[in-house]
């Protein structure tokens, strides 16, 4: 990592705004902020920009997201001047692209590389956020934004043994560069996304490939292929059309749905339906298609059964396809995955299906995995194992807002925001697809965009009108968590055992995580507080900055 010279910080120690993360939020925030003529600075913790598309780099990642749309539109000469290789992006050109952003922007001269934060506090008196990285340096700024993504915390696990194993255990978060499992005895635990990405890419490469299975999941093939030039040029020429209609959608894309409800369909023309939309290799299709999939169980059993059916065309074992069918949870309740040929690995003799609910994991020995009923001798162990998602990166971060109050404290019976993007009794410091925003429910660069968009407006709102404090109303904080839970409660996710709801993480309290309204019915909610003059907010422009304050502008 990076090493940083207190010395040569000295003329960012004192800012208008600091932003955590330099992914594609923190790129975005931080060109706006420019823009606004703010001293800002980006604390990363990396050696590069990107993100998440920086620090996985396992085999077979690929974007879920059609290139077109995983992107930014903020600026329209870098949609048109961007060409995109494939229509789901590896994540080698995934990176490309966040390179290029930041050299294109000069973006790089405004973040610190290799600075990871580890504590955070406002100073009541001061009225300014004082940041701590691991380094001891300490800056201080009127504004902070946790740019630091949904998907960024990886959950913690080790495996009993791990220490005494001979092998190789590979984490897909920080996959280390150099790694050939070529004609090794693999085994990888876990069947996500991360999962089906790294068995469908190493299958055939490995001598023997062992899927430790804890919960099945739904995949669907991608049909992945390089991109029509014809098809692109359409694209951009459509481009402002094209965003501006999906700022208006459920999830932040443009997926043809019927408009109907299940029970409005003949069975003949479900399952036509249905077929389209498996040949049509956009995964999330199968969450819109029908009004309901996600509001009636009759409805999502449609949908779930259309997709046993696919399992077991596609594996010959019977049994097999049996196990990979996931039971105990709708569908869409866990993210919906999307492959390159999952299903047909296991019609590989030499790729062998270990169901953990059935022969539970023990551990690891000196020379392979251990289960209840057998010793698989390998060489290498893969953790596909998830994340702590959404509030975990946030959670890592000692945050001490008003009155000596962590937010971990606040949150302790499940995260609380006001909309997602600020939290009561933490004022200045906004949140960019923070929990009880749509987030992880859409296109989460479109998410990002909204986001950042609407604090630009407010960040300029308090320059002109030299606001000292921004801070989320306590009522409307809880009315946004109600909203929101209410919402959710309508849906099958109260249902689902996944990360949507911190359920894959020991001790992490249940609340579904994302707002589930979608990103066109958020956006509303958004320009409402702009349009009406921040009523979740007190607006604070503060005289005597002191031990003694008076406000003179407040809702």
């Amino acid at each position: 990592m990076t090493t940083i010279d207190p010395l040569d910080t000295r003329e960012d120690l004192d800012l208008d705004l600091i932003i955590i993360g330099a992914g594609f939020a923190g790129m975005m925030a931080l060109h706006h902020a420019r823009g606004l003529g703010l001293r800002t600075v980006v604390l990363e913790a990396g050696d590069d920009v990107g993100g998440t598309w920086y620090w996985n780099r396992y085999p077979g990642l690929t974007c879920d997201i059609e290139s077109y749309f995983y992107s930014y539109s903020f600026d329209e000469q870098l949609q048109q001047e961007w060409e995109w290789r494939d229509r789901y992006a590896t994540q080698e050109e995934i990176l490309s692209y966040a390179r290029h952003v930041a050299d294109r922007f000069a973006l790089r001269s405004g973040i610190r590389f290799g600075t990871r934060v580890v504590s955070q506090a406002y100073d009541e008196t001061a009225l300014r956020w004082s940041v701590i990285d691991e380094h001891g340096v300490v800056r201080t700024a009127r504004f902070v934004i946790m740019a630091t993504g949904v998907l960024s915390a990886p959950k913690e696990m080790r495996l009993e043994g791990e220490a005494t194993f001979g092998g190789q255990v590979l984490r897909t978060t920080h996959w280390p560069d150099g790694v050939d499992l070529t004609g090794k005895k693999v085994a990888v635990l876990g069947t996500g996304s991360t999962g089906i990405q790294v068995s469908t890419e190493i299958a055939d490469k490995v001598e023997h490939l062992y899927v430790l299975q804890r919960t099945p999941s739904f995949s669907v093939p991608n049909h992945n292929r390089p991109l029509d030039p014809a098809q692109t040029a359409e694209v951009k020429a459509n481009y402002p059309a094209l965003r501006a209609h999906c700022r208006t959608t459920l999830d932040g894309l443009i997926l043809p749905g019927t408009g109907r409800n299940t029970a409005d369909v003949p069975v003949e023309e479900q399952l036509a339906i249905l077929e389209d939309a498996w040949a049509d290799g956009r995964g999330f299709r199968f969450d819109v298609t029908f009004e309901d999939t996600l509001l009636d169980d009759g409805a999502n059993r449609v949908v779930a059964d259309f997709l046993a059916s696919k399992i077991r065309q596609l594996v010959d074992d019977p049994e097999t396809a049996r196990r990979l069918t996931p039971s105990g949870y709708p569908f869409g309740t866990r993210r919906i995955c999307m492959d390159a040929g999952y299903y047909a690995i296991f019609n590989r003799p030499t790729t062998t299906l270990v169901d953990l609910r059935e022969t539970p994991l023990v551990g690891l020995t000196a020379t392979g995995v251990q289960t209840t009923t057998e010793h698989l001798e390998v060489d290498a162990v893969v953790l596909a194992t998830g994340y702590d998602a959404v509030t975990g990166a946030l959670s890592r971060i000692e945050i001490v807002g008003r009155d000596g109050r962590r937010l971990s404290d606040h949150w302790a019976e499940g995260a609380r925001t006001m909309k997602g993007i600020a939290v009561a009794g933490f004022p200045n410091l906004f949140l960019i697809t923070g929990p009880l925003s749509p987030s992880v429910f859409t296109n989460v660069i479109a998410s990002i965009e909204q986001h950042v968009e609407w604090l630009t407006t407010l960040l300029e709102h308090a320059k002109a009108e030299q606001l000292d404090e921004i801070e989320a109303l306590p009522e409307a904080e809880e009315a946004w968590v109600r909203h929101s839970d209410e919402l959710a409660a309508s849906t099958l996710h109260t249902r689902g055992t996944s990360w949507f709801s911190g359920a894959n993480v020991e001790g992490k309290p249940r609340r579904i995580l994302a707002y589930v309204g979608g990103l066109g019915a958020y956006g509303e909610h958004l320009a409402a507080e702009t349009t009406q003059d921040y009523p979740g907010f007190a607006l604070r422009r503060v005289q005597t900055v002191g031990a003694a304050h008076s406000d003179t502008e407040e809702n």
